[in-house]
């Protein structure tokens, strides 16, 4: 422990002295709670963690290096736990395995990509964003503990997570839903959050929307002309 002590004291005073930032992870009981940043090695949190913590997984199931027969994950998935990483105060420290060269594997460079064509759509409800009151809503629990994700399920279209910046609130839907509607019981008026605009990012398409005593209702722009592949975003203004 004293060991430990003396380098986060080297390394803290190191990175003020260049006027920089800096971060030390830690696993379990490493540290304390507020000196570092908490990381959980392919897992989650059920709730929201205050102060900041981190995920670290990978894009395979079955192995963080390169190997000839990796167990990639959907990429629908890793947008989805991004989601509901970020929902609960966390961040997704994503791992890729290059090849002996250096070079990235194409398959990994596409999930990378499209990953990115999310976040060129939706990016506004992650970065510089801030968790709401409750992360979310929905049927689909959260496996916690060391080395928990394979216990996770897919989430649903009754899941959806919340952002915030400023009066702007953002409800991520983890999935497009069955006839275009959704209601949301978290944003109700009888929850005091009044809300005065309603739009869906990266659509112009207008949508209708009623906010009643008990939950959020709106009806999204047919299928076809969803703005992008995995969750969407509903962009609320208070």
């Amino acid at each position: 422990a004293e060991h430990l002590k003396l380098f986060a004291a080297y390394y803290y005073n190191r990175m003020a002295q260049q006027d920089d930032s800096a971060i030390i992870n830690y696993k379990f009981n490493a540290f304390p709670e507020k000196a570092t940043v908490l990381d959980l090695e392919r897992s989650k949190m059920d709730r929201i963690r205050e102060p900041f913590w981190q995920t670290d997984t990978a894009v395979s199931t079955n192995s963080w290096g390169y190997v000839k027969k990796h167990v990639y994950k959907p990429v629908n998935r890793l947008v989805d736990d991004l989601v509901d990483i970020v929902s609960k105060n966390g961040c997704l420290l994503l791992n890729i395995g290059p090849k002996s060269d250096g070079t990235i594997p194409e398959h990994e460079q596409q999930m990378l990509q499209e990953i990115g064509r999310w976040l060129d759509v939706n990016g506004e409800a992650i970065y510089g964003t801030r968790p709401w009151k409750h992360y979310g809503e929905g049927p689909t629990g959260t496996a916690t503990g060391h080395l928990s994700e394979k216990k996770n399920k897919a989430f649903t279209a009754q899941d959806i997570r919340f952002t915030a910046r400023g009066d702007t609130l953002y409800a991520i839907v983890l999935d497009w839903p069955e006839g275009n509607e959704l209601a949301t019981k978290s944003l109700g008026s009888d929850g005091g959050v009044p809300i005065t605009g309603v739009t869906l990012l990266g659509s112009d398409a207008p949508i209708a929307w009623e906010q009643t005593d008990s939950s959020l209702q709106v009806r999204l722009p047919m299928q076809e002309r969803k703005p992008c592949e995995h969750a969407f975003v509903l962009k609320i203004e208070q």
